[in-house]
């Protein structure tokens, strides 16, 4: 049996050819299955249907299935229940108790049982386990290549180490030859879920192989020529994260909320103006993992926010923590500089940002002066701090500013090398803040026993390398 990752990395265009030619297999559009009719599935049979799939929707509640089997939507949702009645009309629906008869009659079977959250606050797996062995029995007899889809929220791995396990077992069939699997999250919002499933923000699909993902891509391929695709583990995760994010927005907007109320301004004018911005507020700029926040704005602001908050007695938990987890994240870089005990540590970035000699409140300063501290030998390199010029002000700004830095910028002219190959030859690790090319091109050509710890994703791949560390990667 697999117990293969299930990772398949690929471009996008290699996905969308590989459709063309694998559903060529099909003489028709395939016909599709959907195991639980809740909201997730009796959206995708009624929408999938007015696509011109053959659908057959599955589930072990008779009302659900008797409900769609009128051409009656189960569920409040705009829309729904006229395409289930089209659907039903024009014979491309049909409903059944019966999960392992669906599967058989069909060629892909979407998997949107429930995941109820388990007494430890994980996640409940019974209906999935169920599910996947039935989908198991159901082809174990049956001839040719069955696509399973996951299409309900579960932890990343599931779909490797529940689904595919339990579907091996009950059919003796091994993946990628009897069988492929796709976790394929949905993004769809109650209420208006008909027009997100037309209108889909994004097509996720992370898949065990080139084929099953071929497959799945071309029956989206009639809603969305986009599709992102991506690891199975990494298609778990994402529907994770959406929402979490989503739970953040309302969490901030509310805090927002709560402190403009007390100081007497209108919170709906303020978050006008903030949604205006999609350059830096509504956008990709500030959302990928990497080190922690400095400079002369972020850190104060926030402290000055939380001090309002706290004149006027208006808890925001949220806006409280900012500077915590920030912390936390200076830490995980000590954590990782500590590892290699006794080790000359070398630092390619200084200020707080690259293409900055702002020195404030970088974190860089606090990841040396733990150095200092622990009296570890160690050097740095940053081309925009000219110890002879302007940087001599910054230096005199931060013993005043922040005076545990001190002794760090006592020393920092001594610390400070002319150039990267000096900082590269004078270390056994090395420690990058700042992306830059020059950075990049002296991480590839180090010689190969020196370890680097990477706190700014400098390669859009992970570096498959023994000594290479990412902060979050």
């Amino acid at each position: 049996m697999s117990n293969s990752a299930g990772a398949l990395e690929t471009d996008k265009q290699t996905w969308v050819r590989t459709a063309d030619i694998i559903n060529s297999e099909f003489a028709t559009k395939p016909s599709i299955s959907v195991i639980g009719l809740g909201y997730v599935g009796a959206v995708s049979v009624a929408c999938f249907a007015n696509l011109g799939f053959r659908m057959v929707g599955a589930d072990v509640v008779q009302a659900k299935v008797d409900s769609i089997s009128k051409g009656q939507s189960p569920i409040v949702e705009e829309g729904l229940g006229e395409l289930l009645n089209d659907g039903v009309t024009r014979g491309l629906i049909h409903a059944t108790t019966d999960v392992e008869a669906a599967v058989r009659e069909t060629d892909i079977t979407f998997l949107s049982v429930g995941t109820p959250t388990a007494a430890d606050g994980g996640c409940d797996m019974t209906y999935v386990r169920a599910a996947a062995q039935a989908i198991g029995r159901a082809i174990k007899d049956k001839p040719g290549y069955h696509l399973v889809v996951m299409r309900c929220s579960v932890p990343p791995g599931t779909t490797m180490s529940v689904v595919v396990p339990e579907v091996e077992q009950a059919s003796g069939k091994d993946l990628d030859t009897g069988f492929g699997v796709c976790f394929n999250p949905e993004f769809l919002r109650e209420g208006v879920a008909v027009k997100d499933f037309y209108n889909p923000p994004k097509t996720v699909i992370g898949a065990s192989s080139e084929r099953a993902a071929a497959h799945l891509a071309g029956v989206y391929r009639l809603i969305d020529d986009k599709v992102l695709l991506c690891s199975i583990t990494g298609a778990e995760m994402v529907k994770y994260i959406d929402n979490v994010w989503h739970a953040a927005k309302v969490t901030f907007a509310n805090e927002v909320g709560r402190l403009c109320k007390a100081v007497e301004v209108d919170s709906h004018e303020v978050m006008n103006i903030f949604v205006e911005d999609t350059k830096l507020n509504l956008s990709p700029y500030y959302l990928k993992p990497g080190f922690a926040f400095g400079g002369s704005c972020l850190p104060k602001e926030v402290r000055a926010v939380e001090h309002l908050a706290q004149a006027y007695q208006i808890h925001t938990p949220l806006f409280d923590s900012l500077m915590r987890s920030n912390k936390l994240q200076i830490e995980e870089g000590l954590r990782m500089i500590r590892n290699f005990p006794g080790k000359r540590v070398g630092f390619l970035g200084v200020a707080f940002k690259c293409d900055t000699d702002d020195l404030r409140e970088s974190p860089a300063l606090e990841l040396m002066a733990a150095m200092l501290e622990e009296d570890r030998e160690f050097c740095a390199f940053d081309p925009n701090l000219q110890v002879e010029k302007s940087a001599r002000s910054h230096f005199d700004y931060m013993r005043h500013a922040r005076p545990h830095l001190a002794k760090l910028m006592d020393q920092l002219p001594e610390v400070l090398l002319p150039s990267i190959e000096q900082v590269v030859n004078n270390c056994d690790v090395l420690v990058v803040s700042h992306a830059r090319d020059d950075y990049r091109d002296a991480v590839r050509m180090r010689p190969e026993n020196i370890h680097v710890i990477d706190l700014v994703r400098l390669f859009p791949n992970r570096l498959d390398e023994a000594t290479y560390h990412g902060i979050s990667w």
